[in-house]
Formats: structure tokens, C-alpha cells, sequence
């Protein structure tokens, strides 16, 4: 009887026939903390490779959003909440940057395409045109040519001869990086690349000539 007793007062968790409750509720949260720990850490690595090329990134935003800071800050915005929630992944692929890259350009067309954001584009062009006050249309004129025959010259490239230009010149990738940000092969990039520097070429030579 006594030992029938003790026996009632062992644990069960002693047994082999009766698995502890508490060694079965715990197994399954150590994974789930040390799975918790591990996405923490992967969220603030992230940032901190956002924090790294957020300048550049920048550059690269207000050439997609036609010089608009306003518009570039808005799809910045909207494309690294799709990478820290997940919506945009890294594969691993390409650097960083590069991929980075070409989840803004697709993000900034994407806009691009909506009512509001073709009217705020068309209400921001009207304003940077309005003349400055008491200066003369001579003046301006001048001014505006001397200030802008860079800008009109890139204006009258192809889209895509621009942008690997942009690209390649201001943000120093490689043609074969920059054909991944545009999601073209690379011996197209090569293609407008060329031809991108022989029209600009031919262009600043008209502009210079006058």
C-alpha cells in the first residue's frame, strides 16, 4: 500500500507512458521564439541596407518620376513597404542595389498609370513654366538655354537610351547591372547604350554649334 502511494504521488512525467504536459507545451515555443528572434534580426539588417544605398536609391526615384521629388519621395515610400513587408524579395541574384533598383522602376511606372498622378505631374510642369517676375522673355530665354540644353538633350533620347544612360553615368552600374534594372537582356542595354551616347553626342555638338 505504501508503495502504491508513492507511486500515485510520482509524477507522471517520470513515466514513459505519460509524456510530461510541460515538456510537450514548451517544445513547440522555443522554435517559435528563436523564429521570432531570427526575423527581428533579418527586419533591422534589412533597414540597415535600406539606410545604406537610400541616397542613391534617391537619385534613381526622381529619374523614374521625371525629376519630381514629390512623386520620387511617394514611390520611395511605397517600395520599401513592399520590401519590409515582404510583398518585394530579394533573391539574392543580383547585388542588392541593382535589384532595389528595378523594384522602383516598376513601382514608379505602375503610378505612373494612375489618373491622380498624371494630373499632379501636369499641375507641377505648369508651375516650374511660369516666368519669374520682372524677368524680361529675352532674359528667361537665355537663361533657360544655358541652364537647360543637358536636360533637352536627354529629353529627346529614347526612353530607354535615357534611362541606361542614368543608369550607367550618375549611378555607376554596368551595362550588364543596368539591363537587370530595366528587365531587358543585356545586349539590348549595350544597343541603346550605344546609341543613347552617339544621339547625345550629336545633339550637345547642334547645341554647342549654335
Amino acid at each position: 500500500m505504501q508503495a502504491d502511494a508513492l507511486d500515485y504521488l510520482t509524477p507522471r512525467c517520470a513515466s514513459q507512458h505519460f509524456p510530461c504536459h510541460m515538456n510537450s507545451a514548451l517544445a513547440p515555443l522555443i522554435p517559435g521564439v528563436a523564429n521570432a528572434e531570427e526575423r527581428a534580426m533579418d527586419d533591422i539588417e534589412l533597414r540597415r541596407q535600406l539606410e545604406r544605398v537610400h541616397a542613391d536609391c534617391f537619385g534613381w526615384a526622381m529619374a523614374c518620376c521625371g525629376r519630381d521629388s514629390n512623386d520620387a519621395e511617394e514611390v520611395l515610400q511605397t517600395v520599401y513597404l513592399k520590401v519590409l513587408d515582404g510583398h518585394a524579395h530579394y533573391d539574392g541574384q543580383s547585388s542588392f542595389r541593382t535589384w532595389l533598383f528595378g523594384v522602383i522602376r516598376r513601382t514608379a511606372a505602375s503610378e505612373r498609370r494612375k489618373a491622380w498622378l498624371r494630373r499632379l505631374l501636369l499641375e507641377r510642369k505648369a508651375v516650374d513654366m511660369r516666368p519669374e517676375a520682372g524677368a524680361s522673355p529675352d532674359t528667361e530665354l537665355d537663361r533657360d538655354s544655358r541652364r537647360d540644353g543637358l536636360h533637352r538633350a536627354l529629353a529627346d533620347l529614347a526612353a530607354r537610351q535615357r534611362e541606361v544612360l542614368q543608369l550607367v553615368f550618375y549611378h555607376e552600374l554596368t551595362v550588364e547591372e543596368a539591363a537587370t534594372v530595366m528587365g531587358i537582356s543585356t545586349g539590348s542595354a549595350r544597343t541603346h547604350y550605344a546609341r543613347a551616347k552617339a544621339r547625345l553626342a550629336t545633339l550637345l555638338g547642334d547645341s554647342k554649334a549654335l
